[in-house]
């Protein structure tokens, strides 16, 4: 593999190389082992807190994968099927008002993102949908990515891949400002982990080996979404109209503090791997 080169493209520290090769080479050589006796296209699950590295550790998994052992990697993240603004904009007049703000479960496509797994798991061209998170609507679909099926391995990453769904008394208390200032009734987290509890299982249920990048405490998030914002602000070159600013990001992450907290609690005794991380994004064990 050349590592140089994909540190290069995801504008990564010399330092990363030696992460991979403690942690990530392992642990794509488990997938292509579990792989290769799957007999089907295997589908990796990589959840992780909003900045904590899944997006990288699954352009480093599909990189090694092509390159050292031939395979047809497509990597997918839940945000890329998130639903654009008008669809949003109904949910927030219908349901709740927080819902016109991307993220939570309710907030996505689950029906493409099936069809989308089920279409790469045959031989066939599939245009892949992508998300843009500066205009805060998909880009168009003749601006989506063609991929050849069949895919040897499908990586889904995303913030809540794999969560289940809380138990009805856990919604009770509010755990934010957010919650209790614009949720007072409950309505809203009510609506969330209902979706959460329906397709999107359907979903998770598909993934054959999970990941787990887990930080140190919810508390991390707010400095490492920071980060990602000052990154997309960078790449788009002034489309920026779906950026945010510090103290929007504060609000932003609340919507996503419950689910964030429950995973970090819950999802590493069903997870394959486990990364933890320190507050710094490096792995401790």
């Amino acid at each position: 593999m050349d590592i140089k080169g994909f540190l290069k493209t995801q504008r990564l520290p010399l330092a990363y190389a030696d992460t991979a090769q403690k942690w990530f080479i392992p642990l794509c050589e488990r997938l292509l082992e579990h792989q290769k006796g799957a007999k089907k296209t295997f589908i990796v699950g990589i959840n992780g807190s909003q900045g904590s590295g899944k997006s990288t550790l699954t352009a480093f998994i599909a990189a090694y994968l092509e390159s050292v052992h031939n395979k047809n990697v497509v990597a997918l993240s839940i945000d890329d099927f998130y639903f654009d603004k008008a669809h949003r904009g109904e949910l927030s007049s219908h349901v709740h008002p927080l819902l016109a703000t991307r993220g939570v479960p309710g907030t996505h496509d689950i029906s493409l993102a099936l069809d989308t797994i089920n279409a790469l798991q045959s031989a066939q061209s599939v245009a892949v949908p992508r998300f843009n998170k500066a205009t805060d609507n998909p880009f168009p679909t003749a601006q989506w990515p063609l991929v050849d099926g069949p895919a040897d391995v499908v990586i889904l990453e995303g913030w809540c891949v794999g969560i289940k769904p809380q138990i009805p008394s856990q919604l009770n208390a509010p755990v934010n400002s957010l919650e209790e200032t614009e949720d007072p009734l409950g309505i809203w987290r009510n609506f969330v982990n209902t979706e959460l509890a329906s397709t999107y299982q359907t979903l998770f249920s598909l993934i054959d080996y999970q990941v787990m990048l887990k930080a140190p405490s919810f508390d991390c998030v707010f400095n490492w979404r920071l980060e990602q914002e000052d990154k997309l602000r960078a790449a788009t070159e002034g489309e920026s109209t779906g950026i945010m600013s510090e103290s929007e990001i504060a609000r932003f992450i609340q919507h996503y503090q419950r689910l964030t907290e429950h995973a970090l609690e819950t999802l590493p005794d069903s997870c394959d791997t486990v990364f933890t991380l320190d507050e710094n994004r490096a792995i401790t064990s």
